[in-house]
């Protein structure tokens, strides 16, 4: 399902739109390094000066345009939603007449009042009533709000109804569709804040930061409080595949109408969002993942749900795979991963020496191709360091995630195999618990997060079996 590509003629941001550097951006010197793939870029005597407090305004000139639209579209930077000098109001929620909020919805009528509450007036709203059993509760909850309801002949799923909302928003005119579940709780001030984002003429999509919509509860509930799938960190990022930031939700998605073409592909009924998004990057379109707009879900915290919806999600691998590629491969290894993989697996002392010289002279290569100065050598060093400790992640996931089912074998016949597993939970486990800082004991969340690894992993598999194809459980080769 193609998608347009950008226009050529969109107009810039107007001056006063500042551009502040990303996140994960990290400086060395004159060196920038980060993006969305991973890049490296000198910046001359100007544009550090520019950016010598994270940021800089755009002031009409050519120039500065031109930094803002190099460093924004690689990733290394975006434009501030959150600066002081805006073209729009910035106390209590800002009007947004320009876009249709679409919600998509199979009964659900509590769920719908719900979400319609929290909105409020911000936006007229289009609830797509995709063929209930029974209209009536879902129409009587859209009357209490003023919202319309577009009824559904035959249930086309959660991404057919959306597509169906999306031709009705462009029927309108709507330069804009904010699409939001109807498990979901978002507020004008997100809408407005997502809104923002779009001062960027190539951005496509933008989506907030999704939490629960109660921390407390079972040990269930406090897991997926922190580690729900659709949460996907505390940085905002530029999405992309192989980012950090890979993919957003379509929970919650605000678009641009004339980015997306016919919209969600209906034959996946998982990973639907995931393939818009990866569509969108390859005919030139930008996503934002905007941590700073939250909303709520209602997540699913009955076990037999909730390990249900984790291997619904590994099942759409296989499909993702046969669209995509290697784009969704569970590992992708470069020389120093297979170096670093090859000695873990190894279990040798030599294997570690050959491994740290593989990664020193790695280290000199990457150096020498930044420019070899003590800045390039310092970002080298670093850059290396952080694929290291990716490659050991990769393995743990591997071995505990995507690949279980051969590791099991590997259990019942090699002791080096329990050992490098039980090293590979330990770390994995202790990594997690660190940056997720779980409201549960050490126990209790370290057998949680491998019943969701099980639970994602058969899923995996299930889909490769369902599509007849291992392209989804290869690792993908870089050259660097």
């Amino acid at each position: 399902m193609p998608v347009p590509p950008p226009r050529t003629d969109a107009p810039a941001p107007p001056p006063g739109t500042r551009v502040r550097l990303d996140q994960g951006a990290r400086r060395f010197g004159a060196l920038l390094v980060g993006g969305a793939p991973a890049r490296a870029v000198r910046l001359g005597p100007g544009g550090l000066a520019l950016l010598a407090d994270g940021g800089f305004e755009l002031d009409g000139s050519p120039a500065r345009a031109a930094l803002a639209e190099q460093l924004v579209g690689a990733g290394l930077a975006a434009y501030d939603t959150e600066a002081s000098d805006r073209t729009v109001p910035t106390e209590g929620p800002e009007p947004v007449d320009d876009v249709l909020v679409v919600v998509p919805a199979y009964e659900r009528a509590a769920g719908v009042e719900r979400l319609l509450d929290a909105l409020g007036a911000a936006a007229p709203v289009l609830v797509v009533d995709d063929a209930s059993p029974d209209p009536s509760a879902l129409r009587a909850a859209a009357a209490r709000h003023d919202a319309e309801v577009l009824r559904l002949p035959t249930n086309l799923g959660p991404a057919g109804a959306r597509n169906a909302g999306l031709a009705e928003a462009r029927r309108r005119g709507a330069a804009f569709v904010l699409f939001v579940d109807s498990d979901v709780v978002v507020g004008p001030d997100a809408l407005a804040r997502l809104r923002r984002c779009f001062l960027d003429p190539r951005l496509a999509l933008a989506a907030p930061r999704i939490g629960p919509l109660e921390e407390a509860g079972s040990a269930l509930a406090r897991y997926e409080a922190v580690a729900s799938s659709l949460d996907r960190g505390p940085r905002s990022a530029t999405v992309a595949p192989g980012a950090p930031v890979a993919y957003v939700p379509s929970a919650v998605l605000l678009a641009r109408v004339e980015a997306l073409g016919d919209g969600f592909d209906e034959t996946l009924p998982v990973g639907e969002d995931v393939d818009l998004v990866w569509r969108l990057h390859a005919a030139g379109w930008r996503v934002r993942y905007d941590a700073g707009a939250s909303a709520r879900h209602d997540h699913r915290v009955r076990l037999r749900d909730w390990a249900g919806r984790r291997a619904d999600y590994g099942r759409s691998a296989g499909a993702l795979a046969d669209r995509h590629g290697d784009l969704v491969a569970p590992a992708v290894l470069a020389p120093l991963g297979v170096l670093e993989v090859g000695a873990l697996l190894w279990q040798r002392p030599a294997g570690a020496v050959l491994a740290g010289a593989g990664a020193v002279e790695i280290a000199r290569r990457l150096a020498a191709r930044l420019g070899g100065d003590a800045d390039a050598r310092r970002a080298a060093v670093t850059l290396v360091a952080l694929a290291g400790w990716m490659n050991v992640e990769q393995l743990a996931a591997a071995l505990l995630r995507h690949h279980w089912p051969l590791t099991v074998l590997g259990l019942a016949t090699s002791r080096r195999v329990r050992r490098l597993v039980a090293v590979a939970a330990a770390v994995d486990t202790l990594a997690a618990w660190a940056r997720q800082q779980p409201d549960l004991d050490p126990a209790t969340y370290a057998l949680l997060r491998r019943l969701d690894d099980l639970s994602y992993g058969y899923g995996v598999w299930r889909g490769a079996v369902a599509t007849r194809s291992g392209a989804a459980l290869l690792p993908a080769w870089r050259k660097a």
